[in-house]
């Protein structure tokens, strides 16, 4: 009988997503490499368009404000996010998303095309990319910034061996490779900008072909058949 292929998430998956590998008879070993702790901030001084790339900023400002007069303010704006989760947390929690995309490139280009006079308040993270930010100011957009929530690396060393990798951010990839190596590992890849923080250490990466958890297992179960 042949043995089962063994695979490492980067991030600890949800009952029914690591159910999906078990059903494909695939072994599945977890352990979150990244930790977000959201941050008390004042939410003050709030354009009248909100951009979200992520559900931990969702997340962090809905726990920050929870019930209070600010956030009903809040929900009355014009939202822009990354990602269809992000977007379903966003519209489950009472706002009005007018845009979203996979990748805050593409965010950037239709901002800069279609809103370019609009003001914006960008919720971000301590790690966050430049590209969107770099993107609004090249433009001239006028937007300010507020950090809602802190990505901390919790590196650990994996002594087992895997035939594949789920790797779900870059800080994700970098936490990873303080403690291991990859050698012949398959990595599997939310994204691209997941993946381009692979490319200097293996040619061997697959890109979900839309960023999402689910999709990541979808294409590791596919390679793997």
């Amino acid at each position: 009988m042949a043995q089962p292929i063994r695979i490492l998430s980067t991030k600890k998956l949800l009952v029914n997503q690591k159910q999906f590998l078990l059903n494909a008879n695939i072994t599945v070993v977890e352990a979150d490499f990244i930790a977000i702790h959201n941050k008390q901030v004042s939410i003050d001084n709030v354009h009248e368009n909100l951009i979200f790339t992520s559900q931990n900023s969702v997340t962090s400002v809905l726990e920050n404000l929870k019930s209070t007069e600010t956030l009903a303010l809040l929900k009355q704006k014009n939202v822009f996010c990354v990602g269809i989760k992000t977007k379903q947390l966003l519209e489950e929690n009472g706002f009005s998303v007018i845009a979203y995309t996979g990748y805050a490139a593409d965010l950037a280009e239709i901002i800069t095309l279609i809103y370019h006079k609009e003001q914006f308040t960008f919720f971000s993270g301590n790690l966050r990319r430049n590209t969107l930010p770099e993107a609004l100011k090249n433009a001239g957009i006028v937007f300010n910034e507020i950090e809602v929530y802190e990505t901390v690396l919790t590196p650990q060393k994996i002594n087992a061996t895997f035939d594949g990798i789920l790797f779900f951010s870059p800080s994700g990839v970098e936490s990873f490779l303080k403690d291991n190596k990859i050698n012949n590992q398959m990595c599997f890849c939310i994204g691209t900008t997941t993946a381009n923080a692979l490319e200097k250490y293996t040619k061997n990466i697959i890109i979900a072909h839309q960023p999402t958890v689910e999709n990541v297992i979808i294409q590791c179960i596919n390679e793997y058949k």
